[in-house]
């Protein structure tokens, strides 16, 4: 059977069968509804049911409480429709979704920016060019069915029409089936599968409020993309990049950040490092990154937040923001790096 779906207040609508989860119907029909993991672990697609009937499929509780489910919240990925729908979720505006598309991709380089984050730079096929948003992601189509999802750290405007290439930015997780073979055998000219554009991670520029761009680790590959894209797009919104690491390595790519201040008047930089070493000789700032934004702005409540990087990072900004500094939530942007480790911890 087949429902129809409406999103308030945008008034889009889509049709959703009941064998599909609300949020795969939505993405084929090019509806912008926000969602991260894709699989009920980071929270990011929760939105409220208006009227009708949902049921859900497996989740973890901090994605979704079953207070929030009282409530009427619900996690459009792992939710599907047994009635019509209405939704409420702010973040679904005008039509302008990318197709999304499977193709090959073959690796030109591959740098090590840090003793555990490599730099890999793949070729895409230059006769059927992906489009997508700064701040986006793809997914790799492993052999043998699994999928590992990476942002995109370039913006669209960086591809070359004749060998577009994109950027990403991958940490080294011990024991990874996908990163083990990225730090270990992989190579220039190897040939991988990928799909997308994926997510819903990026710059509503239908605004004007200051902007905090908020990441941790190799979270920062997706704030790299939406730097290059305010640059090129001479985006001057007041925007400030907190970036944390446990040591300043962490940090693997400061001296682009502090070109681009350099560059581009509206930035500030504020780096954060929670666990220096002596030999480090750190003298920056410390502690947690999104705890460094709050002693910063007490007051969120005329900003975007745009955060992305370890889970217990990004759920404890939207937490913090929102309910201490006035954050609204409509203007809480995340893409949560939910990895394979972390998704079988919470469901043992």
């Amino acid at each position: 059977m087949s429902f129809q779906i409406t999103v308030e207040p945008s008034g889009r609508t889509f049709s959703a069968d009941s064998s599909e989860t609300l949020l795969a119907a939505g993405i084929r029909q090019g509806i912008g509804l926000p969602y991260g993991c894709k699989d009920g672990a980071c929270g990011s697609c929760k939105c409220k049911k208006i009227s009708g009937t949902v049921v859900h499929g497996e989740h973890q509780a901090k994605a979704l409480s079953a207070e929030e489910e009282a409530q009427g919240l619900i996690l459009t990925c792992c939710s599907t429709a047994q009635s019509d729908v209405v939704l409420e979720s702010r973040q679904v505006t005008e039509e302008g979704s990318f197709p999304i598309k499977k193709m090959p991709v073959r690796v030109v380089s591959l740098e090590k920016k840090s003793h555990d984050v490599m730099s890999v730079i793949m070729q895409l096929p230059a006769t059927d060019v992906m489009k997508f948003h700064a701040g986006q992601y793809v997914e790799f189509l492993l052999r043998d069915g699994a999928r590992r999802s990476y942002s995109m750290a370039n913006a669209p405007h960086t591809l070359d029409p004749a060998a577009p290439k994109v950027e990403l930015h991958i940490r080294h997780m011990p024991g990874g089936k996908f990163t083990d073979v990225v730090f270990s055998t992989m190579k220039e000219k190897d040939i991988l599968r990928i799909e997308g554009p994926y997510g819903s991670f990026f710059l509503r520029e239908d605004s004007q409020a200051p902007i905090i761009l908020l990441a941790s680790g190799t979270g920062f590959a997706p704030i790299k993309a939406l730097i290059e894209h305010m640059q090129h797009k001479n985006i001057t919104r007041p925007a400030s990049l907190y970036w944390g690491g446990r040591r300043p390595s962490d940090l693997y790519m400061s001296d682009w950040v502090e070109a681009q201040v350099k560059a581009m008047p509206n930035l500030t930089y504020v780096p954060v490092v929670s666990d220096a070493l002596p030999e480090d000789a750190w003298t920056g700032r410390t502690g947690f990154v999104h705890q460094a934004v709050l002693q910063d702005h007490a007051d969120l409540s005329g900003y975007q937040v745009y955060a992305c990087g370890a889970p217990i990072v990004v759920d404890s900004a939207r937490a913090d923001y929102v309910g201490k500094a006035g954050l609204p939530e409509e203007a809480f942007f995340a893409d949560s790096f939910t990895t394979e480790a972390d998704k079988a911890k919470e469901s043992n």
